[in-house]
């Protein structure tokens, strides 16, 4: 069978891949075709996350053995774990993580499944857009949240009333008023 999946991102609109795979491949060969067809460098510590049907994640896919070890979660590794073993359904979701470190991912959906066929090798079929930079600068990053515009309705409703507040689970009325009672010091 042959996977084909396709590949957004939630920074760039007009960022589009689609990648179709044999369904005996790994996670790792899937990878190094997103890596090939957006043109990143293999730097980063990359996985893959499998979601629901709506984005929650649920199972992790990681490029290298993380040592859990003891875990009682089974561990999957990018090499030894192939695509059908985790995939079986058209609409499955995953999350693509190529940037760790500053959570930047890629939403991915198998959106066909090709039965009777397969591929040697994964092949890009379709691609549209440039990819997003692979990382972010931690200084050029601050530097874009700096420029959010916090207004003074940024934090909520500032027309504070307090009839809203609810008294109940805060005893206001409890103590001297003064937090240090000098005998007990």
């Amino acid at each position: 069978m042959v996977y084909k999946f396709r590949i957004i991102s939630d920074e760039v609109d007009d960022f589009l891949r689609e990648i179709k795979i044999d369904s005996e491949a790994s996670f790792y060969d899937l990878h190094e075709a997103i890596l090939k067809s957006t043109g990143y460098k293999d730097d980063q510590m990359t996985s893959f996350f499998i979601c629901d049907d709506d984005w929650e994640k649920e199972t992790e896919i990681t490029l290298e053995d993380m040592g859990a070890g003891s875990s009682e979660e089974d561990t999957y590794v990018m090499k030894d774990t192939r695509l059908s073993e985790l995939l079986e359904d058209e609409k499955q979701k995953l999350l693509y993580v190529f940037d760790p470190l500053a959570e930047r991912v890629f939403f991915i959906e198998l959106s066909e499944i090709i039965t009777g066929k397969d591929l040697d090798k994964a092949v890009c079929s379709r691609k549209t857009g440039e990819a997003p930079k692979q990382t972010i600068d931690f200084d050029e990053q601050m530097n874009t949240n700096a420029a959010l515009d916090l207004d003074e309705n940024f934090y909520g409703d500032q027309e504070y009333d307090m009839e809203d507040f609810d008294p109940e689970g805060f005893d206001i009325n409890e103590g001297s008023g003064n937090p240090y009672d000098e005998d007990k010091y």
